[in-house]
């Protein structure tokens, strides 16, 4: 063969580089090249004639020419003809990639090539979001995402708030802590990507729903778009956190549910998707007058790759009301299952002798074992046949089942309603104080069927707390975030009520553990204990803005903008000089106005401090902090 040849047929024993009609996707390979992909590196390296091409030895190693490379294959005689090269070209582009290359369905919006910051604080609040271009805003990107410093530790025990120390870490330098992060959950989740960089086997989040009614109230002209962006960017970066045998878990409900179904597609691939779940939120009837009545959210469950296993329900005496012992069959209860096989296997296709001559003929598509297999079970009798040996008849055994297999349909009688779920935190709280909070039981089997006791938990939109509140009382190491300013009187609360608080009552002798008796409590017989650690992200630019969003006169906004001049981070178009000579005309405005204008001409890639600016004396970071901050980042 030619060079061309070789190499074309190298190229194309890789199936990411060939599409459906067996034709070379050149795009793929220069992205792939551009990206020093492994797998093209190894490939390329396989051959002699090609490894001299396109790697210089430098003192005894290879170094890949990208340069020659990516020219050679963009050269047109590289391909058999001029259609073949720019057929490719013809099309419309998702993600830098062309739909015949992608061979999927894609969802395309405004700022799909942006990221979103999403900095709400309140759920009331709206907010004008900077949508950062990929392309065209890469360094405000790259400062946007660094990991960032980590301030007010506290050790929540069952004596109360400690110092924190050290954080502990197993044999393999993974962090053995539960934590809790305040603050944007995108910038958390950026922080901890180096740190538990797919050491997740569990992620559930309960985004907001973009109702309109919810706390994804953004005063923009593409709410739907935002909300995507919104959301496409904190999975993304989830998906590295979730180990090769996660899963991710999305509470949802219709106003984007099949919209996020195919960002998850897109983001875990659609082979990945395990199932949608139907979960029955809610049973007594709304009443709207030419409404449905919406009883349920779904549930959306993606795996990260093949090496998921889903576990199994525990077994009560309703699902085994099936089985009985007609025949008195010495291996117990027995309840019959179906011999078919579901999919054609001409294989499987033959006639079974039964013991009086008779020939039973198999089913359309064959029977569920080979024909090996089907006399093995004729002789041990877990196949028997009818009285008049025209049907065989499969025994499934009460004694095989360890479990049961999850079902679609989840229902509220089984793991509870929003309106137990409230209820679960009027036992806490005295009150109502989260519009919509999960009942404890859902979690619970959310992670029993996901997880071991000795992995990690994620959710990083905590809310109420509801699913690190079963973390702890399930023993599962787990990782919550929130941004909102209900987070330590709401979460945080709730999880010190988890782990309890050791109190001396009248007339006893000796302190006793009062803790959180509700929800699974009982279930998984939690006694309290344990102990969490809470953090923030050092704020910078976003204490300004909590500064100017309480400030109660236009004499508060001025002094504001005082220490602005001197301590913020300001855009870089801002003239200070020219502000300062029109602030007649800035006090004339309202103070809705006044504090617009001083949100707006903050920087926001500088709301939170950087992990690279520990150091600098502007921040006044403590010696403290730059110690469990090494800790915490270094080990």
């Amino acid at each position: 063969m030619s060079f061309n040849e070789t190499l074309r047929s190298l190229l194309k024993s890789d199936p990411r580089f060939v599409d459906q009609d067996g034709d070379l996707l050149k795009s793929e390979v220069i992205d792939k090249a551009w990206k020093i992909d492994r797998q093209l590196i190894g490939l390329l390296l396989d051959n002699a004639q090609i490894k001299a091409k396109f790697f210089d030895e430098i003192k005894g190693h290879w170094v890949f020419n990208i340069n020659t490379f990516i020219d050679y294959v963009q050269d047109k005689n590289f391909y058999a003809s001029s259609y073949t090269k720019f057929r490719n070209k013809i099309g419309l582009t998702i993600d830098g990639k062309f739909l015949k290359e992608r061979g999927e369905v894609a969802l395309v919006w405004p700022y799909k090539d942006c990221v979103l910051e999403g900095g709400q604080s309140k759920e009331e609040e709206k907010r004008k979001e900077i949508f950062f271009n990929e392309v065209l805003a890469q360094d405000e990107i790259d400062r946007l995402l660094d990991p960032k410093v980590l301030t007010s530790f506290k050790r929540y025990t069952v004596n109360g708030e400690e110092k924190v120390t050290e954080f502990k870490r197993d044999k393999d330098g993974t962090i053995r802590e539960n934590l809790i992060i305040k603050g944007n959950n995108l910038l958390a989740l950026h922080s901890l990507k180096e740190q538990f960089r797919e050491k997740v086997k569990l992620i559930y989040i309960d985004p907001p729903y973009n109702t309109g009614n919810d706390s994804f109230g953004y005063n923009d002209n593409f709410n739907h778009s935002t909300w995507l962006t919104f959301i496409k960017n904190r999975l993304e970066i989830a998906k590295t956190l979730l180990r090769p045998d996660g899963s991710i878990w999305i509470n949802i409900d219709d106003s984007e549910d099949h919209y996020l179904k195919i960002i998850c597609d897109e983001i875990f691939d659609r082979s990945n998707f395990i199932g949608c779940i139907i979960w029955q939120h809610s049973i007594q009837g709304k009443g709207y007058s030419g409404n449905l009545s919406v009883h349920h959210n779904y549930i959306l469950c993606y795996r990260k790759s093949e090496r998921f296993n889903l576990g199994l329900l525990e077994r009560t005496e309703e699902h085994n009301t099936n089985y009985s012992n007609p025949d008195h069959d010495p291996k117990g209860d027995w309840r019959t299952g179906d011999i078919r096989n579901a999919l054609y296997r001409p294989n499987l296709i033959y006639d079974i002798v039964t013991p009086s001559g008779k020939i039973i003929h198999p089913p359309k598509n064959g029977w569920r074992f080979s024909k090996e297999t089907m006399i093995k079970k004729i002789r041990d009798k877990s196949v028997i046949f009818n009285k008049d040996e025209t049907r065989l008849i499969l025994k499934i055994y009460l004694s095989d089942q360890e479990g049961r297999v999850p079902e679609s349909i989840w229902f509220g009688k089984d793991i509870g309603t929003t309106r137990i779920a409230n209820k679960e935190i009027k036992e806490l709280f005295g009150d109502k104080v989260f519009d919509t909070p999960k009942p404890e039981a859902l979690l619970n089997r959310i992670i029993d069927i996901s997880m071991n006791i000795n992995e990690i938990f994620l959710d990083f939109f905590i809310g109420s707390g509801t699913s690190i509140s079963v973390s702890h009382k399930m023993n599962i190491q787990y990782i919550g975030i929130e941004q909102m300013s209900y987070m330590k009187d709401l979460p945080v609360e709730r999880l010190n009520k988890v782990v309890g608080k050791n109190i001396k009552k009248d007339g006893k002798l000796l302190e006793e553990l009062e803790y959180d008796q509700s929800g699974i409590s009982k279930a998984v017989n939690w006694k309290g204990g344990g102990d969490f650690i809470y953090c923030e992200l050092m704020k910078y630019n976003e204490a300004f803005i909590e500064r100017i969003r309480n400030a109660k006169d236009t004499k508060a906004i001025l002094a504001i903008w005082e220490e602005m001049k001197i301590r913020s981070f300001l855009n870089y178009n801002v003239d200070i000089n020219r502000m300062d000579a029109n602030i007649a005309e800035f006090k004339e405005l309202s103070l809705a106005k006044q504090k617009e204008v001083l949100m707006d001409i903050l920087n926001k890639n500088q709301l939170y401090v950087n992990l690279t600016e520990i150091d600098d004396q502007d921040f006044k970071v403590s010696e403290e902090d730059k110690k469990l901050n090494k800790l915490f980042y270094e080990g």
